[in-house]
């Protein structure tokens, strides 16, 4: 009976926190429909590792010797190793975005680059709240809202908070759809979300749908080679898609690749939600920063698109500029959504998509060009 309660006794306060954590997670997944295929692995992950003795972490057993955990192994194996979780998604993201509505509106790729400004903003921000460089350009990556680059950004650069800033940055994309209504609701009037834009793409050939991951590949790994890993299993994904001789691997890329290294990723995040490594007074100031430079991507992607207004008659909806993060397609389907609410006639959703997927090529430049920095200053 005493060996059945060992367990039960073993339980501290901090892992009981994560426990309520986990449970959170669970529920947002469940009930709330936040990102499910993300934080219900995260959520049943954080509660797995926090148990007593967990088989799923390395441990030594009387009488057995070294016995290795699951979810420890995989951790060492995907991301700590290798990183190759968070770049291995990335075939299966390419391979599902559309370039056709930025490359038919090409000023849209200004909004990419507008929208990561909560990035360096935060990155300052971070590193007066004594951060050391490379934890505060951990933390500020997750204003991208993108996983798997925030993922390999703290990998890289060794951040000592790789857990916390990988709950960050996914709980963030799941609540885009909370986070940001309010962030442009917060800097723009009601007459400027009712502006139209008549959406009248140009078309764009299959060749120039093929040439553009390649360049795009180029250009990333002359301007930012540590972008490399990403951009360019980003832009492979998206030539399997296009090329139009490798259908199969392009479905296969799309679904069965994505959800399967979707549902290991968020698993073996859990490793680093440990308690005794989450529970801290830092972890708060991280989600804190994570929520402040979300915040001010998003704002200064609509800000830049006002900035654009003043020099031109045909005006863009600033709600246009919210997209240019990395969260896609859940920031473009927001932008609809308010443009709709505002308008019901008032159809952004293609504009939004071409700033959107605009963001995902920036956020991962921005992250090589962060990494390419603090190796130099450290």
């Amino acid at each position: 009976m005493e060996f059945l309660l060992e367990g039960i006794r073993a339980i501290t306060v901090p892992q009981l926190i994560m426990y309520v954590v986990g449970i959170l997670l669970i529920y947002l997944a469940i009930v709330k429909g936040y990102e499910p295929s993300l934080l219900l692995p995260m959520g049943f992950g954080a509660i797995l590792v926090n148990l007593p003795s967990s088989g799923v972490l390395n441990q030594t057993l009387p009488g057995i010797g070294e016995v290795q955990g699951i979810i420890e192994w995989l951790f060492k194996v995907g991301i700590d190793a290798s990183e190759a979780f968070p770049i291995l998604l990335f075939i299966g993201i390419g391979a599902m975005i559309d370039f056709g509505p930025l490359l038919s509106n090409p000023v849209m790729f200004l909004f990419g680059a507008a929208a990561q400004f909560g990035i360096f903003f935060t990155l300052s921000a971070a590193t007066l709240l004594n951060f050391n460089l490379k934890d505060a350009a951990s933390i500020a990556m997750i204003g991208a809202a993108d996983g798997p680059t925030s993922i390999l950004v703290s990998k890289i650069l060794h951040s000592n908070y790789i857990g916390p800033i990988a709950v960050a940055a996914y709980s963030y994309m799941a609540l885009v759809p909370l986070v940001q209504p309010l962030a442009i609701k917060l800097v723009t009037t009601k007459k400027e979300r009712m502006i139209r834009m008549p959406y009248n793409p140009i078309s764009v050939s299959k060749r120039v749908k093929i040439i553009f991951p390649i360049v795009v590949t180029f250009i990333a790994g002359l301007v930012a080679p540590a972008s490399v890993a990403l951009v360019g299993f980003l832009m492979f994904g998206n030539l399997l898609r296009e090329c139009g001789v490798l259908n199969s691997l392009s479905d296969t890329a799309q679904n069965a690749l994505v959800n399967l290294i979707t549902l290991l990723l968020g698993i073996t995040i859990a490793f680093s939600m440990k308690a005794e490594e989450f529970v801290t007074v830092d972890t708060l100031l991280i989600l804190v920063l994570g929520l402040v430079a979300f915040i001010f991507d998003t704002i200064g992607g609509v800000m830049f698109a006002k900035l654009i207004n003043l020099f031109r008659k045909q005006k863009i909806n600033p709600m246009v500029g919210a997209a240019g993060i990395s969260a896609f397609p859940m920031s473009a389907r927001v932008v609809q959504k308010m443009a709709i609410k505002e308008d019901p006639t008032n159809h952004l959703l293609m504009h939004a998509i071409g700033a959107n997927v605009s963001g995902q090529i920036a956020s991962v430049v921005a992250g090589g060009i962060i990494i390419g920095l603090i190796s130099k200053f450290i």
